[in-house]
């Protein structure tokens, strides 16, 4: 049997079946790890099922929109352009200063 990885909050893997979940909450002292699918169900599953379960360590999937299976591509915005507002300035420049200062000195 390989061995298992530490098990962590926000890890990700595939199961048997090629199901995508992440670990969601983990207590080692009563162990018991839940678990959140890709397509957002939850399951509590215990510590020996789990390693029974021959999970694999997989990456975190790109598209984050799996729970919301009513979303359609519009709800995602204008996915066509790149955002980048012509008036947009940095957060200080709506600073104002009671008395100017030079930096020169």
């Amino acid at each position: 049997m390989a061995e298992q990885p530490e098990l962590a909050v926000g890890q990700w893997f595939t199961n048997a079946e090629g199901e995508t979940l992440e670990i969601i909450a983990y207590d080692s002292d009563e162990g018991v790890i839940e678990i959140q699918y890709f397509d957002g169900a939850v399951e509590e599953v215990d510590i020996d099922s789990w390693n029974e379960s021959g999970m694999t360590p997989a990456a975190e999937p790109e598209d984050w929109s799996g729970p919301f299976d009513d979303l359609e591509r519009d709800d995602f915005g204008d996915t066509d352009q790149a955002m980048h507002p012509e008036d947009w300035s940095g957060p200080t420049n709506t600073i104002e200063m009671e008395e100017e200062v030079d930096f020169t000195e």
